[in-house]
């Protein structure tokens, strides 16, 4: 019935700062950028190696996200990594903070967390 998840859209409070994030930071590639006047929003696509996987929307007077304690519906976003040393050290050049490397007990891959300005998790999993 599914083939794969086609996207996945992220509400933004502040645009500038989230694009900034996943474009320079992340290195996520912006597929096109459209500012909507009917609904004074921004609707940036993003792809991760040519592949489209990011919405990411801004609108005025979203509600802010609660993340402690996790409320339900999405927790988290997770990229795989090759090198989980190496990704971490690019990122913490980067000033963004991580939570310390965990080992998964089921399979033993190493996983950790940080957050994208708005507070979502994001995951790095060692595949």
């Amino acid at each position: 019935m599914f083939k794969k998840i086609h996207h996945i859209a992220i509400i933004c409070s502040d645009y500038s700062a989230s694009k900034e994030f996943y474009v320079d930071k992340l290195g996520l590639e912006i597929i096109s950028e459209e500012y909507r006047e009917e609904r004074h929003s921004y609707k940036l696509d993003l792809a991760l190696n040519g592949e489209y996987i990011i919405e990411l929307f801004s609108f005025p007077d979203s509600p802010q996200r609660l993340s402690y304690p996790e409320a339900n519906g999405l927790r988290h976003l997770a990229f795989e990594v090759t090198n989980m040393e190496e990704t971490c050290r690019k990122i913490e050049q980067m000033g963004i903070e991580l939570e310390t490397v965990r080992i998964d007990a089921n399979n033993g891959k190493k996983y950790t967390f940080f957050h994208d300005p708005d507070g979502l998790p994001i995951e790095l999993y060692e595949g």
